[in-house]
């Protein structure tokens, strides 16, 4: 199972070419669990101009897995804000942070292109997705 972060999915929808697309037609074409959170469902979808590619864009996203978010995301989000700014470490989009806590929460790395990421990949235990890692696992 994995958690596809906006940034993915923008630039998916968008059918860009980039490494991180790749990366997601890997997990689809292989089978796995692709699946979002309230964040992102809400991230990509206000993003949609026309009426017509929203609701394209909302049916796929409506048949992924749904990752509930609760009290405990929302103080562990805070968490792991403070604890990067202790660090030195400014979050620049702290929703981010929202995303990375469902992703530890329910134990499912994060496909992202987003370098917010990576300090929280870093000091907070969060997971990141790469096919590479599923290559030559059986489904």
């Amino acid at each position: 199972m994995v958690l596809v972060d906006t940034s993915v999915w923008v630039d998916f929808f968008a059918n860009s070419p980039a490494p991180h697309v790749g990366e997601l037609e890997f997990f689809l074409r292989r089978g796995r669990r692709v699946c979002i959170c309230g964040v992102i469902l809400t991230e990509v979808l206000q993003g949609v101009r026309a009426d017509k590619e929203y609701r394209r864009v909302k049916r796929h996203l409506d048949k992924l897995l749904f990752l509930p978010m609760i009290h405990d995301t929302y103080v562990r989000a805070a968490d792991i804000y403070r604890l990067l700014r202790r660090k030195g470490i400014t979050v620049r989009k702290p929703l981010d942070c929202m995303i990375a806590s469902v992703a530890i929460e329910h134990g499912v790395p994060l496909l992202h292109n987003d370098r917010d990421f990576n300090p929280i990949e870093k000091h907070c235990g969060l997971k990141v997705a790469h096919s590479a890692d599923y290559a030559d696992t059986h489904i």
